[in-house]
């Protein structure tokens, strides 16, 4: 059995969107699988990436199949599991293009999350420095001029100066936190505790929540498809399709759908009562099962998900930006007035 390459370097969205791309040309070109591979990795020669296509070429030729080499390469198992999937269908080239889009999307999404959330987090990272040095630094400097002045404080300043520095505290210490959370999740974010931070992300935002269970949706929907049109048993083909999602929901969904069939009822039927798809969806594919069209419906449904997703993932990422900034504004004025009323108070004690 082929060994897994242990140095595998982990890829970028735009990356494996690349791969998938140029793998579908080779098929559309009817170039032999271990030929095109072979030929990706000499046109990638002395790029970082030549090392890991050079492994893959050299377990498609060992084991003949692209699924068994993505997986003993350690590729991302959404890409290995629908690559065999593609495999035992016929529908390889299809798969690609789906995967090379997929993937795009992704790189896009992220890219637009990153500069959504990096303003905020940068200006709140300044903010807190500058007021930090104000309080910290500038407030004691007058508090040593007004003794060396003989001033004291009269009542209604030392209020007002214990009032701004303890605001200042909580505020400083809470933007602080922040800050610090955001940033501890960018990095599990990048490690394999990946799987738990997205879980916990979506419990806390039902945003990210539905858009996750849409996108379970689709590639349920496109790989149901693929396999009832080539023939797979139903059972059989809802298994496959429970391997290629990674959310505990849309699994426990596409069971719920094998238990009702069980029960006796159709694709159509099951599927609506397992709730994968909202109610417009899961009967327009109950209708086309009763018509024996029921891949047709699928691959449907699979589009309207993947463009629902998308139109979710723009509206999510436009209004992250005005949110944080909004939430920032209010934080940021109220450590300024937090500094505001000592300076107050010492103004007050002079005159």
């Amino acid at each position: 059995m082929a060994k897994k390459n242990p140095v595998s370097r982990k890829k970028s969205p735009e990356e494996l969107s690349g791969f998938c791309a140029e793998v579908a040309m080779m098929l559309h070109a009817g170039l032999p699988l271990h030929d095109g591979m072979d030929a990706l990795a000499r046109s990638y020669a002395g790029s970082p990436m030549e090392a890991d296509y050079v492994h893959l070429s050299d377990m498609v030729i060992q084991t003949g199949s692209l699924r068994e080499a993505l997986e003993c390469c350690g590729w991302p198992a959404y890409m290995v599991e629908m690559t065999g999937i593609g495999e035992q269908t016929g529908h390889l080239e299809e798969v690609m293009n789906g995967l090379s889009d997929s993937y795009r999307r992704e790189g896009h999404l992220r890219s637009a999350i990153s500069s959504a959330v990096a303003y905020p987090i940068v200006l709140g990272v300044m903010m807190l420095l500058i007021l930090l040095a104000m309080i910290i630094k500038v407030l004691p400097v007058f508090r040593r001029v007004l003794a060396g002045l003989g001033v004291e404080m009269t009542d209604s300043g030392s209020l007002m100066m214990r009032l701004g520095l303890n605001i200042g505290v909580v505020m400083l210490t809470l933007v602080g936190l922040l800050v610090l959370a955001a940033l501890v999740c960018c990095l599990l974010l990048r490690t394999r505790a990946r799987a738990k931070v997205q879980g916990g992300l979506q419990r806390l935002f039902p945003p990210i929540r539905e858009i996750n269970r849409k996108m379970s949706a689709a590639r349920a929907a496109s790989v149901l498809s693929m396999l009832v049109s080539s023939g797979y048993p139903l059972d059989e083909a809802l298994e496959m399709a429970g391997n290629v999602l990674s959310d505990q929901d849309g699994r426990k969904r596409l069971q719920q759908v094998r238990e009702h069939m069980a029960q006796g009822m159709d694709l159509g039927e099951a599927i609506a009562a397992s709730g994968l798809f909202d109610s417009l969806t899961s009967c327009m594919i109950r209708t086309a099962s009763v018509a024996g069209c029921a891949d047709t419906a699928l691959a449907s449904a699979a589009r309207e998900c993947e463009q629902d997703v998308e139109n979710r993932m723009d509206k999510l990422v436009s209004i992250i930006e005005p949110t944080l900034v909004g939430v920032l504004s209010v934080v940021i004025g109220t450590v300024l007035l937090s500094v505001m009323l000592p300076m107050a108070g010492i103004i007050s004690s002079i005159l």
